[in-house]
């Protein structure tokens, strides 16, 4: 075939745009309209042309711009078309969105298709993006540490915080890029739009890496001319965009630039500058093409043109951050020159930094007639790929008018920098991209002068083509039948055009478009792996010319892709090219006789429906085949063939691509290594082939080994015999074998990809240097991670290579690492320990999803008991209200959590607001009427006031039960104040005005907090937008609250600066305190600027003019106060504490007055910030002693300084402010002599000057000074009592008389002291405090609830009731989040007594305890930090309101500040596979002290705090190995932080402790020990099945395991309903097989069973049958030789099971040696093996009359099961054996001997070695009885 004879491409007419059509109706309908523009007059026409410069005007035409998806999945064509004022995007020609901008008034001056970077949000927060309160950029700066100093914050702190910044990943969406005259726009795909300012007019842009657009500007000449005349630079024209919040950038110029490929970072290299100015592109260049990034080009270049000086430079540009690191200098640059830049400067020069920077890499001569018409010129790059030294690219330039092609060579060379080398000029007139012959590189698509057409490809080499009229195959046929048929499908092209993918645009001369396609690459994937693996084996010039031959071959054939028609072709071409004679078989016929000869039959013959079918005999090639010498590199191309027909032997998709290609291997191997046709033979005795008729021994390959390399033999030799050193096959080694330089035409490639991938595993699993078992899996995993070999491609693997794969996956999965990546843990099935690494936060409601077990139970249906308690629960709600404000919605938790018991219930009907309360009430039959009615209206106000504090205790209850959000109105539940009167079941509401507003609208700010609590701090939902949405028309105490809930959990962090001011410039007091407070403690010590501005405003000792009247109320204040403390806690900032000490003693606060009435809370607000601000951080430094001076003055009134002046304040507000302030600064210090400040007074005159209420203040303040030395005994309790009081009080008890000052002290000590026992064990649900505190609940139950008339016994009953509020709290604290039933029996008695004139602060009291017992629905605790401490103090501090509306002692809403304490630790167990929460023994070490102690729980449990765990374990036999070494890794830790969630793998023989208690139920129960089940495994046969337990296997798995695999396996292929004997064996194999998985836990051998059961199986005629055999001796071998030895563990005495039995593969093996048996004593056989063995080895390759196929199958099948060495091996042998025998026999000794049969015994031995060094066989090698039987046909 001439190879000069071009190749046909048919071309079809080019359709019309749909958007183009678009388009012009559109315009047609404007002009119709009369809407066209209106005509131009001349000078608006000279304005233009001066605006558009050296570019031709541009009109309101069409213009069409293609752009080139680079990371875009479909190969779908996207077309952006426009005019004046309209873009339209369309996509494979379907519009997808059009722009209309006719009402913009400015016309459309460029369009590009780009991408535009989206930053995480994370890092978004820029001076550009909106204001919020969530960016650290705002923080203060942080608290002073040292080495004593502890963290303020608990563990659970800095996790919460990260959970809350919504972190996206960083993503580059495409966008429509449209310039108009001073603005441009940017459309996004994911439906954002920008506008951004452009201040100048567009010429061009074009879509640049990574992201952006490169901008050139309209450029005036005369530019250059004023430039010149003032000295200053000219303005530059090339900019960049890459930030919609930004403004363009000019493009920077570098002399050098390092990097920007591969992994090399980029250094910009500068000149040195005596200006100072940056240096830039000139602007009277003309860019006329930027390269467009994609899968198949890696360059960023770009080329500009001087049309006036007749130059061209080939530009390479980077991407530089501009926030990243600055641009380095050059080597001879000198810093200090150049002007000095001022600060506002600087900031300009920050702002305009170039983004992208471009290098000159070449300047080169452009012929005059092209630089006249520049617009014509043309670039493009193609052929990007390794060339065995370097990366790199061709671009090519075409000059039309010149007629001239100019070829750079593009180089990223090793150094870093790029380099350009230009090549040959060549003639054409017009080039186009193409991806044509090689689907991952271009190649190009040129025109000649001649008007004829190539393809440049493999460099520079060209492929014609001839452009016709139609189909390319119809014409192909058409031009056979002469030469008038051709002339008339010839079409004359001008030019060609760029299109996507293999097409390509080709304009007729004429002018006419047409379009064809250029797919020249290999659709066949057998012929495309060819081509890949000869390109790293053969020169260039041979895989072109193979490349070209095939191309003319498949183009005659039409270019079909029927049948085996490509790959027919390529072996055509190779033998051609090869000088391999290929008898060339006459086209089969469609008849039944002719059937055999199509390739459809081989698939036929494997369909087990056609077995009983008599399918046609397949014919034979000729018997006799004429050679010729071979090239010198057929040896070179059959060793790549080889190979790559090897990596697809071990892939059971691809071994039907074996059988394809071993006929063109073996017809190879006939003329260069017979041997090699001999191996492949035996794996694939079907195939016919034609011998030589004499072989020629001078044209063998001597390159080549005699025996062909085995590559499976490769790998198992490894784990034989580790001390081998097997060398591995790497592909680059093919060519260096051949001492070739390999054509590498498809660059870097790996065509052996998946042999790659399994010799990095094995090569550690036959390392010798490792020993250990365990840590040799480890690197195996890793290994098998790193090289992605996961489940789905071992199952693709044959058994024996992934057997030994699997076992380190087994070994690896009983024992895994704790610091494994995810991919590790999901590799070996340990689905627990992956979820647990990437879990992210836990949340305990379904979201409305079934879970897995719902879904596979569909039965499992809600009782009537159910239906009903959900019906009662909505009949109860109001008529218009939906919720009712206790759903926890996490019924799968609390079932768990709380068992079957209702305390749950009952705790949500006790809180429940919104439903009318049942109140059962006294029956009084004297009452008339009219008392009647006033005593129902008496119980209507007594229970209004126990309504009003619900909230306070539902909000601890559902708080963060709410993990989904809609974008509708949230809704808060409505506090309903009416009682249903028992018996008499009537409604009674409270009369108009008789529940005071002020009171009314305290109880709605808490209920609006209770409602904001319920949402998650870890919902990512609740941003601006929805807060703005959920805020009333006018502000109201309800909202108020809500917006305070939002700022405790974190959210409002998300609401935006100007939306702050809409709610805090009504000066609506409640908002205000709710925004202020929310805020700091959205940003609890951060010292966020912005917030701290917001506080200054509001506090006027802030001020500079402390004494402005700012129309702030006191209370106000107090919380701005408050704030500042959270804003600030724990950073010892000295100027905010000494602020807040001030305020402890403000001057206009001395006298009482209507005005200050709320001075005490202000004064107590002062000291609780001093306290926050200085937590912990009290020291002995003179400015803290004197803090602490003053303190003291203020604690007691007196001092060196006020023993003759006047006070200035008022002690009674003072010193407990000051007592607790000083308690909080020296938190944790066990400072005596600060504590001893805070004495108790021990004398009956010294307990009557102090209020007894102080006294219980002073003993929690000592107390958290000497916080380590609190004690949960009463021992510690009585040592703060003084003895003076200790005694009286025993006195009491002897019935003496006690003074009140001692009864009222001893009563306020005792509260404080549990109170500070309940601060330091809190949420520990430690032992010894709650019986302590819990037995002086008791004791001041009984106190407070006697009655006495006295005076005085109604004061010491207000002070004991006020202790038991506290105790009630202490007790409650410790056992917070518990759901304690004695508590819950207390504090449900407490709840009952309505009957009582009980005070809002024992409700308050009450309710919070109960809520708090039950916190977060038993998922949260308290933590015990420095800041749980200081906030617990600030929610629960001990002055009680008597009324709700009270705020004058302490201001309300810091009882919510609890939040800030809040911990998540509830350890959930959760079994990964569904999803469900469950029942878990785990085994945690704790550390106190120097001591740690384990003890066992189950989960779900509260852990102690994490700083104290040690570890967590799960040892059971029900659930996989899981173990938590907090204290060691640090990312258990993390993890445990994050989500609190252990996620376990539950085995597969065993149910749940829910669904199985006793563990009655397992399958090792129920099954007991039987060993017929191995044995069916072993040798499958009829077997009565009922006799086993588990005979119904479908019912018997479905009561015991939920897995739908087994169950599915056991419905279908269990039953014992089989028809045939088959049928039921199969089915027996398969109960057996399912019962070992199951038991054993290991699912993935389920397949390996039913694999070993098709080997077993497999019919004789097969086409797989001797591959199946090969497969099924390497696990033989593996379990019986290796295993053993170096998998099973025994070495380290710790053995383990297989996954496979050693008896069950040597079952599967022998049954096919059985068969075998038949066959070796049959004549026929011994006499095609006698014909072998003696050197013929055309018995096995199955030609010739005497042989037929069945016994050329059975010979194959013979010596491959033997490991027989190949024919010309035993006719060396038998003549070695000859030889020694004759010498030996009857020669003295010892050299020879006489006797024969032990010289013939000594001579079968050293065959048998011989022969296994020689051939290099698996395992057994020659087996010993073909040895015999070999020797017997010898003789």
């Amino acid at each position: 075939m001439d190879p000069s004879k071009p190749i046909l491409v048919g071309l079809h007419p080019l359709p019309t745009s749909a958007a183009t059509s678009l388009l012009r109706q559109c315009q047609k309908r404007k002009a119709a309209a009369g809407l066209n523009d209106y005509p131009e007059s001349d000078l608006l026409r000279s304005i233009k042309a001066t605006l558009h410069g050296s570019d031709p005007p541009r009109g309101s035409e069409t213009s069409t711009i293609h752009s080139l998806h680079y990371e875009d999945e479909t190969s779908l064509e996207t077309e952006l078309t426009w005019d004046a004022y309209t873009v339209v995007l369309s996509c494979g020609g379907v519009i997808r969105k059009k722009w209309d901008f006719s009402q913009g008034n400015q016309r459309i001056q460029w369009a590009c298709i780009g991408h535009l970077n989206q930053p995480t949000s994370i890092f978004s927060i820029s001076s550009t993006s909106p204001a919020r309160y969530t960016s650290d950029l705002h923080s203060g700066p942080p608290p002073i540490k040292d080495s004593s100093t502890r963290e303020t914050f608990g563990p659970f702190s800095s996790i919460q915080q990260e959970q809350l910044k919504e972190v996206e990943a960083a993503s580059r969406p495409k966008g429509t890029f449209v310039f108009f005259r001073n603005i441009g726009k940017v459309f996004l795909s994911n439906g954002i739009e920008y506008t951004f300012n452009l201040p100048f007019v567009t010429r061009r842009a074009w879509p640049a890496h990574p992201h952006g657009v490169v901008i050139q500007r309209v450029f005036d000449p005369s530019e250059l001319e004023e430039a010149r005349i003032s000295g200053d630079p000219p303005l530059p024209t090339l900019f960049s965009f890459t930030n919609p919040f930004a403004e363009v950038a000019a493009v920077g110029v570098s002399s050098r630039i390092l990097g920007g490929f591969g992994s090399r970072s980029i250094i910009l290299e500068h000149p040195p500058s005596l200006t100072g100015s940056q240096e830039q592109v000139p602007p009277q260049e003309i860019v006329i093409w930027v390269s467009q990034r994609g899968n198949i080009s890696q360059d960023d270049l770009a080329i500009t043109l001087d049309p006036d000086v007749h130059t061209m430079k080939l530009w390479r540009y980077v991407y530089v951050d501009p926030d990243g690191e600055k641009p380095k200098p050059g080597k001879d640059s000198d810093d200090n020159m150049g002007p000095t830049i001022s600060a506002g400067s600087e900031l300009e020069v920050e702002r305009l930094r170039p983004c992208f920077w471009f290098e000159k890499l070449v300047c080169f001569d452009v012929p005059q007639t092209d630089c006249e018409e520049w617009g014509k010129i043309t670039a493009a790059t193609f052929d990007d790929r390794w060339d065995r030294k370097i990366q790199r690219s061709l671009l090519s330039i075409c000059f039309p008018n010149a007629q001239l092609l100019r070829t750079i060579a593009v180089c990223r060379q090793d150094d870093g920098y790029m380099k350009v080398e230009l090549l040959q000029d060549i003639q054409a007139t017009s080039i186009a991209p193409v991806r044509s012959t090689r689907p991952t590189v271009r190649d190009l698509l040129l025109v000649k002068p001649d008007a004829s057409l190539g393809i440049l490809t493999h460099g520079m080499r060209q492929i014609s083509i001839q452009p016709c009229a139609g189909s390319a195959q119809r014409t192909s046929y058409e031009m056979q039948g002469g030469p008038g048929s051709r002339s008339a499908a010839i079409l004359d092209v001008a030019r060609v055009e760029e299109r996507t993918e293999s097409c390509a645009t080709f304009v007729t001369e004429n002018g006419g478009k047409m379009y064809g396609s250029l797919a020249f690459s290999s659709p066949d994937i057998l012929v495309h792996r060819c081509f890949e693996v000869l390109a790293m084996a053969l020169p260039s010039e041979l895989a072109f010319t193979i490349r070209l031959e095939f191309l003319h071959l498949w183009h005659e054939q039409g270019l079909f892709t029927v049948e085996d028609t490509v790959l027919v072709c390529f072996r055509r071409a190779l033998f051609k090219v090869l000088h391999i004679n290929d008898p060339d078989p006459q086209p089969p016929t469609l008849t039944w006789d002719n059937l055999s000869q199509l390739p459809l039959f081989d698939d036929l013959s494997e369909d087990v429906s056609l077995q009983g079918l008599a399918l046609p005999v397949r014919k034979h090639a000729p018997t006799d085949l004429h050679i010729t010498k071979p090239h010198p590199l057929a040896g070179a191309a059959l060793n790549a063939l080889h190979h790559l027909a090897e990596d697809m032997r071990i892939n059971l998709e691809q071994q039907i691509l074996v059988l394809r290609i071993v006929p063109i291997i073996c017809t190879i191997a006939l003329v260069v290594r017979p041997e090699w046709a001999d191996y492949w033979k035996r794996f694939c005795p079907d195939i016919a082939l034609t011998l030589p008729s004499a072989l020629r021994p001078e044209w063998f390959d001597e390159k080549l080994p005699q025996w062909p390399p085995d590559l499976s033999f490769a790998l198992y030799s490894r784990l034989i015999n580790p001390a081998a050193n097997v060398p591995w096959v790497y592909t680059y080694r093919i060519a260096a074998q051949h001492k070739v330089p390999p054509s590498l035409e498809y660059g870097r490639v790996e065509p052996l990809f998946r042999l790659l991938q399994i010799t990095r595993p094995y090569s550690t699993l036959g390392d010798p240097k490792i020993t250990d078992t365990r840590a040799r899996a480890e690197i195996v995993i890793q290994l098998m991670v790193h090289h992605k070999i996961g489940p789905d491609l071992l199952r693709h693997l044959p058994l024996g290579i992934s057997s030994p794969l699997r076992e380190a996956i087994r070994t690896g999965q009983l024992s895994p690492s704790g610091e494994w990546p995810i991919g590790a843990y999901q590799l070996i099935g340990r689905d627990d320990l992956a979820e647990g690494v990437g879990s992210s936060a836990e949340h305990m409601n379904d979201g409305g999803y079934k879970t897995v077990k719902e879904w596979l139970n569909t039965t499992n249906r809600k009782s009537m008991a159910d239906v009903t308690r959900g019906g009662l629960v909505s009949a109860s709600l109001p008529a218009n209200a939906t919720v009712s404000g206790v759903e926890l919605d996490m019924e799968n938790f609390t079932t768990i959590r709380f068992g079957q018991d209702k305390r749950i219930d009952e705790v949500s009907r006790m809180l429940c607001s919104s439903i009318v309360p049942p109140i059962r009430m006294l029956d009084r039959p004297e009452l008339n009427e009219h008392d009647l009615a006033k005593e129902q209206q008496h119980y209507v106000l007594r229970l209004a006031e126990r309504t009003l504090a619900l909230p306070l205790g539902r909000a601890l209850f559902t708080f963060g039960s709410v993990t989904q959000i809609t974008r509708e109105a949230y809704i808060i539940p409505k506090m309903e104040f009416a009682l249903s009167l028992q018996p008499q079941n009537v409604v009674v509401y409270p009369e108009p005005g008789k529940i005071p507003f002020e009171c009314l609208w305290w109880g709605d700010f808490h209920n609006g907090v209770a409602a904001g609590l319920r949402i998650s701090q870890l919902l990512k939902s609740v941003d601006s937008s929805w807060i703005k949405f959920n805020k009333p028309m006018e502000l109201t105490p309800e909202h108020a609250g809500f917006i305070y809930a939002l700022g405790l959990t974190g959210h409002l962090k998300e609401m935006l600066t100007w939306n702050t001011f809409g709610y805090l410039t009504p000066k609506h007091d409640m908002t205000s305190i709710a925004v202020l407070l929310g805020l700091s403690a959205a940003n609890v010590g951060s010292g966020n600027r912005h917030v701290a501005k917001l506080i200054a405003v509001h506090t006027p000792s802030m001020l500079p003019t402390p004494s402005v009247d700012l129309n702030v109320s006191l209370i106000t204040q107090a919380a701005a106060l408050v704030g500042l403390g959270l804003l600030y806690m724990g950073s010892k900032r000295r100027h905010t504490a000494e602020l807040c000490l001030t305020q402890i003693s403000r001057k206009d606060l001395v006298q009482p007055d209507l005005s200050n009435e709320h001075r005490e809370a202000y004064t107590i607000a002062a000291a609780l910030a001093f306290g926050m601000v200085m937590l912990g951080k009290g020291s002995s430094v003179p400015a803290d002693i004197q803090m602490v001076e003053r303190l003291r003055i203020l604690v007691h009134g007196e001092g060196p300084a006020t023993k003759k002046e006047r006070l200035t304040f008022d002690i009674n507000l003072t010193s407990p402010a000051a007592a607790m302030a000083l308690g909080l600064m020296y938190l944790r210090t066990d400072r005596k002599d600060i504590a001893g400040i805070l004495s108790i007074p021990d004398t009956t005159l010294g307990l009557n000057r102090v209020q007894p209420h102080f006294l219980l203040i002073r003993t929690l303040a000592r107390a958290l000074i000497m916080f380590s030395s609190v004690e949960p005994n009463n021992e510690w309790l009585m040592a703060q009592i003084p003895p003076a009081i200790s005694q009286a009080m025993q006195g009491r008890l002897q019935g003496q008389s006690v003074d009140d000052a001692f009864e009222l002290a001893y009563y306020n000590i005792i509260a404080g002291a549990c109170f500070a026992v309940a601060l330091k064990y809190a949420g520990t649900a430690r032992e010894e405090a709650y019986l302590l505190i819990i037995g002086y609940y008791d004791m001041f139950s009984r106190l407070a609830y006697t009655n006495g008339p006295a005076f005085d016994m109604r004061i010491k009953r207000a002070a004991i009731r006020d202790g038991l509020n506290l105790i009630s709290l202490s007790v409650n604290m410790v056992m917070a989040g518990t759901g304690e039933i004695n508590c819950l029996r207390r504090l449900r008695y407490a709840y009952g007594m309505y009957n009582q004139p009980i005070r809002y602060g024992a409700h308050m009291a009450t309710y919070m305890s109960l809520g708090m017992l039950f916190l977060g629905g038993g998922r949260y605790t308290l933590g015990t930090s420095d800041a749980a401490i200081a906030c617990m103090v600030t929610a629960f501090f001990p002055r009680f309101p008597q009324v709700s509306s009270e705020n004058k002692s302490y201001l309300q809403a810091l009882r919510h500040l609890w939040v800030l304490a809040v911990e998540p630790r509830c350890l959930i167990a959760r079994d990964v596979d569904s999803k469900e929460i469950v029942y878990l023994p785990v085994k945690i070490k704790v550390k106190e002290g120097d001591e740690v102690g384990t003890t066992q729980l189950i989960s779900p449990t509260l852990i102690p705090d994490l700083d104290k765990l040690v570890s967590v374990r799960v040892d059971t036999p029900r659930y996989w190995p899981f173990y938590l070494d907090i204290a060691n890794f640090p990312r258990h830790k993390q993890s445990l932080l994050k989500s609190q969630t252990l996620y376990v793998k539950r085995r597969t023989a065993f149910l749940s402790y829910m669904e199985d208690p006793k563990g009655s139920r397992s399958l090792l129960v129920r099954t007991g020990s039987s060993t017929s089940d191995a044995a069916t495994l072993d040798f499958p046969k009829l077997r009565d099945t009922k006799v086993h337990p588990a005979g119904d296997l479908y019912q018997f798995i479905s009561s015991s395991s939920n897995d739908p695999l087994f169950l599915s396996f056991a419905d279908h292929l269990c039953r014992d309903d089989g028809e045939t004997e088959e049928e039921k064996v199969f089915r027996a194999h398969c109960h057996a097989a399912l019962l070992d998985t199951i038991l054993q836990d290991k699912p993935l051998t389920l397949q390996s069973h039913l694999t070993l059961y098709r080997h077993r199986t497999i019919r004789r005629n097969s086409r797989y049958f001797n591959l199946r055999l090969e497969d099924l001796r390497y696990v033989a071998d593996f379990y019986g030789k290796v295993y053993d030895r170096r998998f099973s563990g025994r070495s380290e005495n710790n053995p383990r099971p297989p996954l496979i039995r050693e008896n069950t593969a040597l079952g599967a093996l022998h049954s096919l040696s059985e068969r075998l048996d038949s066959t070796r004593t049959d004549p026929e056989f011994q006499r095609i093996l006698k014909v072998y063995v003696r050197g013929q080895p055309g018995a096995l390759l199955g030609s010739g009359s005497e042989v037929l196929p069945e016994m050329a199958k059975d010979l194959a099948w013979y010596l491959q099961q033997n490991g027989v060495p190949p024919s010309g091996v035993l006719v060396f042998l038998r003549d070695l054996a000859r030889k020694a025998h004759e010498q030996c026999l009857g020669a003295p000794g010892p050299e020879g001997t006489t006797d024969a049969e032990t010289l013939d015994e000594g001579i079968r031995e050293v065959l048998h070695v011989t022969a296994a060094s020689v051939a290099g066989n698996l395992g057994q090698g020659w087996s010993t009885r073909s040895l015999n039987e070999i020797l017997r046909l010898w003789n």
